[in-house]
């Protein structure tokens, strides 16, 4: 009883422990990130791999840009072979690229530095751009390092990954929504880099009438899109359709990444022995579900709260999210503790949040020996408390319209 009452009332979840459990977390960061980096030989790490592991699609992306080859980078034999000779090792595994050309726009850049300070550079910058969006939400130094100390911070360091920056564009556009639409706009917009994400967007835009963002996120991705066709033509866009056949079988269907790494419903059916089919039907259940939440919280519900549905109905609309990705869950956990701050917090939720914010810690080791998928079980917790504070707190009932 005396367990059940804490988790209740949350009185466990004190400023002392999320300022230990913060710190500590930080230096397992530091000291993974540079233990890696001092043992490694050249630009592979003592494991084998390229350091940063999945930065290395990116960089050998733009490397073939640079040097002519830019629709090459979508054809995995001759990617593969670029990524050997850049990490001077030809038994490293394969990192796939298999973003929209838009992305090559900064890969390019990116690899006009040599391989490692292009990788710290990235890190640094995202991470930098991930932290001023956390910072805007909430502010005061327990709530930067429960930022800086989410795992995963650790996880996207240890992959070079660009989780950072879909966190920064997805939270700075919902954060700009109601002040700057256009900007807002703008921002989401951007998110063409990662379309699987992108579901989610139109619908939370036309539900809630933010008219001057849909002409923002238009015009950012029209951009994108045609400054990719401008600088490499048609052959990068049709390089890229024709991958999607192959991506779609053998990352997501077969699971090539790893079921433990993704967290999708879909990876979840798989994982526990169910039929591809079974896999997409169960899927579009939780896609429908995240739609639905999203589309309804757009609606006169208090922004914060509305952010935190609307980001996280992002993440579980989406068959291929990793355990990297889950920055932007770390943003709406912020935004549902902002709202919890001004209008006060309900029965559970202090604990949830806390249990939402370190499950990515064990998330894949859970997975792989026991097969329950806590990313996705957090995901579910925190559209769930969100969707239950705007039940109750913004009087809206559970309308849809």
């Amino acid at each position: 009883m005396a367990v059940e009452q804490a988790l209740n009332d949350h009185s466990w979840v004190n400023e002392q422990r999320i300022r230990m459990v913060s710190v500590l977390m930080i230096i397992a960061t530091v000291a993974m990130v540079t233990y890696l980096f001092v043992t490694a030989h050249g630009t592979v790490d003592r494991f084998g791999r390229p350091l940063g592991t999945d930065f290395s699609n990116v960089w050998t992306a733009g490397k073939m840009a640079l040097d002519g080859q830019a629709a090459d980078a979508w054809d995995w034999t001759k990617h593969h072979a670029v990524q050997q000779a850049a990490h001077h090792d030809a038994n490293i595994p394969f990192y796939g690229w298999h973003y929209p050309p838009p992305f090559l726009l900064i890969a390019s850049l990116l690899a006009l530095l040599p391989y490692t300070g292009a990788l710290i550079v990235w890190q640094a910058a995202t991470l930098a751009l991930a932290l001023k969006t956390f910072r805007a939400i909430l502010t005061g130094t327990n709530a930067t390092l429960a930022a800086l100390g989410f795992p995963v911070v650790l996880i996207c360091l240890g992959h070079g990954h660009n989780g950072f920056l879909t966190g920064a564009l997805i939270g700075g556009g919902m954060l700009l929504l109601d002040r700057r639409p256009f900007v807002a706009g703008l921002l989401l917009g951007c998110m063409i880099y990662k379309p699987q994400f992108g579901l989610i967007i139109p619908i939370a835009l036309l539900f809630g009438g933010h008219f001057r963002a849909i002409t923002g996120a238009c015009l950012s991705a029209a951009l994108l899109c045609g400054l990719t066709y401008a600088i490499w033509g048609w052959p990068v866009w049709q390089a890229f359709f024709d991958s999607l056949p192959l991506s779609q079988s053998i990352v997501i269907e077969r699971g090539s990444t790893g079921w433990e790494k993704i967290q999708s419903a879909f990876s979840a059916t798989r994982r526990l022995g169910g039929t591809v089919e079974l896999g997409w039907a169960i899927q579009t259940v939780v896609t429908l579900a995240a739609v639905a939440a999203a589309a309804w919280a757009s609606r006169r519900v208090n922004p914060a709260v509305r952010n935190a549905v609307v980001m996280t109905a992002m993440l579980l609309s989406t068959p291929y999210i990793l355990d990297y990705d889950l920055i932007p869950m770390g943003l709406a956990i912020a935004f549902l503790v902002k709202d919890g701050m001004e209008r006060g917090f309900l029965a559970w939720e202090k604990s949830l949040y806390a249990v939402a914010w370190a499950a990515p810690f064990v998330g894949r080791t859970v997975m792989s020996n026991l097969a329950i998928p806590l990313g996705l079980m957090a995901m579910i917790t925190i559209l769930v408390l969100g969707c239950r504070r705007a039940a109750l707190l913004d009087h809206q009932g559970w309308r849809l319209l």
